[in-house]
């Protein structure tokens, strides 16, 4: 009895495989990469609610309870700088949770780019007055001196 090649004496052609002698798997098993895209899918889903899409140039991040006032609109840029203030006094710009130094260093950067930009405080109701005040007087430090306030517009 001679010995083959580990198959029990059996060759490929006998079991009807003619994959040029690998004896593998046909099928693709594709389980593990809709597991992954469901979770990707779970992920977006969860994060982009609470990204909030503005229709102007500044970019908002984060849904704030804005007041309701004012009747004159401003007229933003792309380059103006958004920046919201929670209620708990966090400090969002861009949509990321940033630190006051952080602040002072991106309202720097704004001023290097073009002097002219404009800082749209987005305070919750909650807020105090105090932390709007601060963020402002950070932005007036840094050399920006066009400041506006976010608003939700009055039901009439």
């Amino acid at each position: 009895m001679a010995m083959g090649s580990g198959s029990g004496g059996r060759h490929d052609d006998d079991l009807g495989l003619d994959d040029g002698g690998s004896g593998g798997f046909n099928d693709i098993n594709i389980t593990p990469l809709t597991d992954i895209f469901l979770v990707l899918l779970i992920i977006f889903m969860v994060t982009s609610s609470v990204i909030v899409n503005t229709s102007s140039g500044a970019k908002a991040g984060l849904k704030v309870n804005l007041p309701a006032g004012g009747s004159a609109d401003v007229a933003t840029q792309a380059s103006d700088l958004s920046v919201a203030i929670l209620a708990d006094g966090r400090l969002v710009l861009g949509g990321d949770v940033v630190s006051a130094d952080e602040l002072k260093k991106a309202f720097e950067g704004a001023k290097d780019k073009n002097p002219d930009t404009m800082v749209i405080v987005q305070a919750d109701e909650g807020v105090s007055h105090g932390k709007v005040v601060e963020v402002m007087e950070m932005a007036k430090g840094a050399g920006l001196g066009q400041l506006a306030i976010g608003v939700r517009d009055q039901q009439k």
